[in-house]
């Protein structure tokens, strides 16, 4: 897009809106950007200084995601998008859930044959 005067200057049209979020355990950053379009969500991660910031992040390594989405680090971005940087787990969540169920089994609060709420009308002789 030209400027008025013609003389080939160019605006901020092809800039977009967009966030790079990390949170720990007890702190989240969200850092707002304003970027070129054609940025990449490796590009834009790189550019908002949040690997300074944090430098246990590792792209290669770290799943990054769009508003809970997993994307590619060569994603193309849109205005308002949100780039999550994911850290590892610490724990499998199935393996946690599976111990508090058997938990709750062994200490009455389940039903031994089905996992659920125990039923107060089902009674065994």
């Amino acid at each position: 897009m030209r400027s008025a005067s013609g003389r080939g200057r160019y605006t901020a049209v092809n800039l977009i809106r967009v966030e790079v979020v990390y949170a720990l355990p007890y702190q989240q950053t969200v850092l707002s950007l304003k970027v070129p379009a054609a940025d990449t969500v490796r590009q834009v991660i790189e550019q908002s200084g949040i690997l300074q910031q944090y430098p246990e992040i590792d792209l290669d390594t770290d799943m990054v995601g769009v508003f809970g989405r997993q994307v590619k680090l060569g994603q193309p971005l849109h205005d308002g998008d949100r780039i999550e940087i994911y850290r590892p787990l610490l724990a499998d969540p199935k393996e946690i859930r599976r111990r508090r169920a058997e938990q709750a089994k062994e200490e009455g609060r389940a039903d031994k044959v089905t996992g659920g709420r125990p039923d107060p009308k089902r009674t065994r002789k």
